[in-house]
């Protein structure tokens, strides 16, 4: 990702080890229960790579994320994304997009811009963010 970029891509993972915090700024992630995916997930209903994010660059010099189910060669996850409540094999991420994966195993993404940031802070973004995320029966 650009150094220079007005945005900063938050991913907050809760599952049966807590919540985790990741700065998206690489061009890809493997999301799964293989201890090699860049983003753990852990539970058994988690399949090994049971997603893909896809760092897509925009007009404007920006860049956004698209969410796959599976990996890029087409192998679907056991249990699919829900997204927003709705089953999707891709979907480009937009703020505050919840993404479930299993039973108690959700995400949510978070795009942050400079200028909604404290113009009194001294960093450009804060080292953490401390969102809620809803509940989800499981």
């Amino acid at each position: 990702m650009d150094p220079e970029s007005s945005h900063k891509h938050l991913f907050i993972v809760e599952d049966e080890q807590g919540r985790r915090e990741f700065i998206l700024d690489a061009p890809i992630y493997a999301i799964g229960r293989d201890p090699k995916c860049e983003i753990r997930l852990f539970s058994q209903f988690a399949s090994r790579r049971h997603a893909t994010l896809v760092q897509l660059s925009e007009d404007d010099g920006q860049c956004s994320y698209r969410i796959v189910d599976g990996n890029l060669k087409g192998k679907l996850s056991s249990n699919g994304l829900l997204i927003n409540g709705q089953k999707l094999r891709a979907h480009d991420l937009h703020n505050e997009d919840e993404i479930i994966f299993a039973s108690k195993v959700r995400a949510v993404y978070y795009l942050i811009s400079k200028e909604s940031r404290s113009r009194s802070s001294a960093n450009e973004f804060d080292a953490t963010v401390t969102m809620p995320l809803p509940e989800v029966a499981g």
